[in-house]
């Protein structure tokens, strides 16, 4: 009877915020807010928006982000699955899967900018030997017009969701069986694997591919850390309006909230463009027989590219600790001059409650999330199916839905019933966003338990409630606790929900970190974004030990 709640709370978590976030949106889009003094339908405020400067140059930026991001990301990952599959170099990527996805956006943001500023590590390592330089150069990187420092913070991030992605989809195309087949006709590895095993792996991938379209063309915290300012992309100017004190700008940031969905939708169908033109081409090149023999170029590429994207973020992070602890530290000296911990000791007390709120969000959230999928996880076993396709795509639809398209009606809806900037309703707009990962990340090692340890305690009479307390849940504790500290990490990395839900009065981490951005000083930056960075390699570490400590005299009881 408990698991048919699972079903329903899902949807419910996955479907009601946004409806009514949408709903909240159109509504004062369109000019209508009663509290605000809206009580008529009108245009006025996409007139209004419509006048505001470089608002095309803006939305063009969030395009091109999104496609940009989007396509890079997946070329890295299709070239390194075709070129190095079933080899000991992939497999160590996977061993780097945890920590690179644990990392937050924003913390892998001030990572770059650490590395690539023309003050930054790179720079010091190089001058003045290399360069010359014993003064930063005057070259805009960081913030650069084009945003392109915004597009590589996004795509070093997700590399290693797609590659994750494509890691859970790669058994059901049979890799070894395929693979040999397209060998034995003369493929070479890149060209088997796109002619005989990408036609099958993407079409599984292909909501989480939209998923980074989504995401990429509407982040706030990667792009007011990395994007440009002159003008800045959409959604940091939407936040903008949204946050200033004249409150009749809500009208108008309902408005641009509504151009940004439009914005994420054609970049999806352009994508779907790009897509139907990729087949076509691949196609050609198969009737042609193209079989690309030699490819060892191609190998070393998507090993060095996978490789660079993995280095970024560990040297980033190398930069954040070390210019947290830093004293003197003048251009262009590789190493500080000397080593303080006054920085810290000046911090701690101020990250106190920014730290209460993110770890009561993040366990609370994820906590949550887990008991929700297990219940429908559960379920499924009852029903003895899985969800159809519709059912499915609606794990993705927060992920789809640009965030600042109904979260500004989500927080509009908390304030009407006075819940906003509180804990329960922060848990609940984080727990919007854990779900998915929560369900994604537990279904597959839920459905490949043996289920004849169940039919066996059956057959000794115990009951399906003891069955799972006793036996699935022992031995399924490995991934339900990895899956935990991936929610965990999720809800770390949140910047919009806490910003709108949270109204300022709720900080995080993440807030405290972003909101520094603008201010310079790397050492506090560094602080901050080192404990954005530590709080989910903590969860990991923590979902890793105390399985081990837990069953390591029970070696046949780990999962």
């Amino acid at each position: 009877m408990l698991t048919r709640l699972g079903p329903v709370l899902a949807i419910g978590l996955l479907t009601l915020p946004v409806a009514f976030g949408l709903a909240g949106t159109v509504l004062p889009a369109f000019g209508y807010l009663p509290a605000l003094g809206g009580k008529h339908f009108s245009l006025d405020p996409f007139a209004v928006l419509a006048t505001e400067p470089a608002l095309f140059a803006s939305a063009g930026m969030s395009l091109v982000a999104g496609l940009g991001t989007a396509l890079v990301s997946l070329t890295v990952v299709m070239l390194f699955t075709a070129a190095w599959v079933g080899t000991p170099a992939f497999r160590r990527m996977e061993r780097l899967l945890s920590p690179l996805l644990s990392v937050p956006h924003a913390a892998a943001a001030f990572a770059l900018a650490f590395l690539i500023a023309p003050s930054g590590l790179i720079a010091r390592i190089v001058s003045p030997e290399l360069t010359g330089w014993q003064r930063p150069p005057d070259i805009l990187i960081v913030n650069d017009p084009m945003g392109l420092s915004m597009m590589a913070g996004l795509v070093v991030k997700e590399i290693p969701f797609l590659l994750l992605m494509t890691l859970a989809a790669l058994p059901q195309a049979r890799p070894v069986r395929t693979r040999a087949l397209v060998a034995s006709m003369g493929y070479g590895r890149v060209a088997g694997f796109v002619f005989g095993l990408w036609p099958v792996i993407y079409p599984q991938i292909r909501l989480p591919v939209f998923a980074v379209i989504a995401f990429a063309s509407s982040v706030v915290d990667v792009a007011a850390i990395l994007g440009p300012t002159a003008p800045a992309p959409l959604a940091v100017r939407l936040v903008g309006w949204m946050s200033d004190p004249d409150l009749s700008m809500r009208f108008l940031a309902s408005a641009g909230a509504l151009l940004q969905l439009a914005v994420t939708a054609l970049a999806i169908a352009i994508w779907i463009g790009l897509e139907k033109a990729a087949t076509g081409l691949r196609d050609r090149f198969a009737f042609a027989g193209v079989r690309l023999r030699c490819d060892g170029m191609v190998r070393a590429g998507a090993l060095a590219m996978m490789l660079t994207s993995a280095a970024i973020i560990f040297a980033g992070l190398a930069a954040l600790a070390l210019w947290s602890v830093a004293g003197l530290w003048p251009f262009p000296d590789a190493m500080p001059a000397s080593y303080s911990l006054r920085t810290w000791m000046r911090a701690l007390p101020q990250l106190r409650d920014p730290m209460l709120t993110t770890l009561a969000a993040a366990f609370g959230s994820s906590a949550v999330a887990v008991v929700i999928a297990i219940l429908c996880l559960a379920h499924e076993d009852r029903m003895g199916h899985a969800p159809g396709r519709w059912a499915f795509s609606l794990i993705y639809l927060p992920l789809l839905v640009p965030q600042v398209a109904f979260l500004f009606g989500l927080q509009l809806l908390f304030v009407l019933a006075g819940v906003e900037a509180t804990m329960p309703a922060l848990m609940l707009a984080h727990l919007v966003f854990v779900l998915p990962y929560a369900y994604l990340g537990l279904k597959d090692p839920w459905r490949a338990f043996d289920r004849r340890y169940d039919q066996l305690a059956a057959g000794l009479g115990k009951r399906a409630w003891r069955r799972f307390l006793h036996i699935r849940l022992p031995m399924l504790a490995r991934p339900i606790l990895a899956v935990m500290a991936i929610g965990f990490a999720v809800s770390v990395g949140l910047y919009l929900p806490t910003v709108l839900i949270g109204a300022g009065r709720l900080t995080t981490v993440t807030t405290e970190a972003v909101a520094l951005a603008s201010g310079g000083n790397r050492r506090v930056i560094g602080v901050y974004a080192f404990m954005q960075m530590f709080l989910p390699i903590l969860g990991f570490a923590v979902a890793t030990l105390v399985p081990a400590l837990i069953f390591r005299r029970f070696r046949d009881m780990q999962y």
